[in-house]
């Protein structure tokens, strides 16, 4: 079974946190654990052991960070395994999605600078 190496967080500023984890073979992946309004990985095991060691379980702060470790080891296991994590999680659902962004700004040049 393969480890995990490192657990490494990064602050994107304005406001994100992502989380990357690395195995011990190099192999990594990425989850995003903002808070706001391995192939071999056991993943369920992972969460369910984390959940399960808390005195004070639930929560945003914690319910946040274990968000980004779950989809960091779930984008982990597809990079291992060559597949997108959406087929490891059942399959594709449609063929497109309506999104919503927004980078800032109350005039157009406001907008490109944070872009």
């Amino acid at each position: 079974m393969v480890k995990i190496k490192s657990v490494e967080y990064f602050r994107v500023k304005p406001r994100w946190l992502f989380v990357k984890i690395t195995d011990e073979e190099g192999q990594f992946g990425w989850g995003e654990g903002t808070l706001e309004a391995n192939a071999d990985s056991d993943i369920e095991h992972i969460w369910q052991l984390i959940w399960r060691l808390g005195f004070y379980r639930g929560g945003p702060v914690f319910m946040s960070a274990m968000s980004g470790i779950d989809i960091a080891l779930w984008d982990l296991k597809g990079r291992r395994l060559g597949v997108p994590v959406y087929q490891l999680l059942g399959g594709k659902v449609r063929n497109k999605a309506q999104v919503y962004a927004w980078i800032g700004g109350d005039r157009p040049c406001d907008v490109e600078t944070a872009a």
